[in-house]
């Protein structure tokens, strides 16, 4: 059943992304507490893939239209798709998005969250607690009967009313048997505009935010993008099941 082209999961298909979904929770709860400073993101990317095999899934970002790695590790002013390396050291007060995908008996999980590296300045942690709060302004909003511009439109307000701003170039997605899936979310917009939300839709949120201008550049390697301001950027994604009075977080962790 599609509306508006959006997938509408039976029964199966929310368990298996359930499945899915919570293997790649494990991943991400793991990988969190390996972060300090003194750690290469090469070494995450290692653990990942480590942790991946073991749960029996395959990774979901490794290979995907070329991307060379099973996780993507953006630092500071990068605002997502940071290509692990050896030679990327953490340090003390850097802030790290980790951004991960597992494929679980056909079925994908996908999430992402922005962790500290050490101790951090005031404005960092302001920028991380406005970026995962307003993915959760967002969660909230995605109930039966909402447009997709009720998201949207939640997650921009709530970040410029603290200051900073949405980034545009990139949104979620739906997400099942494929990484991205209709719709696409972007995390600015109108309340009440787009596809009409229905019990058993599967989304994966992810407002990227940074603490400056919204725009960004593609770093040479031709993935990592980062503000154009040298700003710092936070990223914070779950993937969600729209079902009853209140959506399931299907990544929790």
């Amino acid at each position: 059943m599609l509306t508006m082209n959006i997938p509408i999961k039976n029964k199966k298909e929310i368990a298996g992304m359930k499945k899915a979904c919570k293997k790649t929770a494990i991943v991400m709860n793991k990988l969190s507490k390996k972060i300090e400073p003194g750690i290469t993101t090469d070494y995450l990317n290692s653990m990942a893939e480590k942790l991946i095999t073991e749960l029996s899934c395959e990774p979901a970002f490794k290979g995907y239209m070329g991307y060379p790695k099973s996780i993507c590790t953006s630092i500071n002013n990068e605002v997502v798709h940071g290509i692990p390396a050896i030679d990327r050291v953490l340090s003390e007060g850097d802030i790290l998005s980790l951004d991960l995908g597992v494929i679980s008996d056909g079925f994908y999980g996908d999430m992402a969250a922005t962790f500290a590296v050490g101790n951090i300045s005031a404005e960092a942690e302001r920028l991380i607690k406005t970026a995962k709060d307003s993915l959760y302004s967002g969660i909230a909003s995605a109930l039966s009967g909402n447009s997709l511009g009720d998201i949207s439109s939640t997650i921009q307000s709530y970040v410029e009313e603290r200051g900073c701003s949405v980034v545009r170039k990139f949104v979620g997605h739906g997400i099942g048997r494929k990484l991205h899936e209709e719709p696409e979310i972007p995390n600015f917009g109108s309340p009440g505009v787009g596809p009409c939300l229905e019990n058993g839709m599967i989304l994966a949120l992810e407002p990227m935010v940074n603490d400056g201008d919204y725009m960004v550049n593609i770093s040479e390697d031709g993935w990592t993008a980062v503000t154009e301001d040298n700003s710092l950027s936070a990223h914070f994604e779950h993937t969600i099941l729209i079902w009853g009075s209140k959506p399931q977080i299907l990544t929790d962790f």
